[in-house]
């Protein structure tokens, strides 16, 4: 099998895993396996998420942007960081449950501090309340870290800070989704954060080859912690 068709072959499987049934421990041994191929991947679909999200943040983030210090959950092998980097920020921590894919983080020069947790099954050893942004691209979705998680975002963001998440808007991924945003919307009711915006955004990543290669589409949602 020529490189390409590897590639193409990985993509597919990445896109697939999304709606199987598996384990968030099942799918980082997934991420472990293709973290040396994970960014080529994530250019062949036109990943679009990680520059999405990091520009949403850049267009409300009004404080010194290179003292901010920003978590950057389920970091992968960095592409968040990198395009949080673009847009001024400079301290950065990063938090994955694959070792492997922290190798590569690790590799980019980015990242002040890199922390292994596979969310939702372990604690993150973070202190509350120390971060002025706090963002998970990728990672609140089907069979990956829990809806639940989102409290733990919340602690770890500062008064005032900001903490962005996406989802897909798919169908594998309605139940998720819905679930998702009740519980975003039950912690604006009990007065934790406000919505500051919620961008769909239909080119979000490409779909596996035998379907063309169409788009799925994903959400971003920025809140502010009160």
């Amino acid at each position: 099998m020529s490189s390409v068709s590897k590639i193409v072959e990985s993509a597919a499987a990445y896109v697939a895993s999304f709606s199987t049934s598996s384990t968030p421990r099942e799918k980082t041994n997934y991420y472990s396996s293709s973290a040396e191929i994970y960014e080529t991947v994530s250019n062949v679909l036109d990943y679009r998420g990680p520059s999405l999200a990091a520009s949403i943040i850049s267009a409300h983030f009004s404080g010194d942007r290179e003292a901010a210090v920003v978590l950057d959950v389920a970091c992968g092998t960095g592409l968040v960081a990198k395009q949080m980097v673009t847009q001024g920020f400079k301290q950065i921590v990063g938090v994955d449950g694959s070792n492997a894919m922290l190798d590569m983080s690790r590799k980019t020069g980015l990242y002040k501090d890199l922390k292994q947790c596979l969310l939702g099954e372990e604690p993150l050893s973070v202190h509350w309340g120390l971060f002025d942004v706090v963002v998970i691209v990728g990672g609140l979705t089907i069979g990956h870290v829990p809806v639940n998680v989102v409290r733990e975002l919340f602690d770890f963001a500062k008064p005032g800070g900001y903490i962005c998440m996406t989802t897909r808007d798919s169908c594998d991924n309605a139940e998720f989704k819905h679930a998702l945003e009740n519980e975003l919307k039950q912690m604006e009711e009990e007065g934790l954060w406000t919505c500051v915006e919620v961008t769909k955004e239909r080119e979000w990543i490409k779909m596996k080859p035998e379907r063309g290669y169409n788009y799925m589409t994903g959400i971003v949602y920025l809140y502010k912690k009160i």
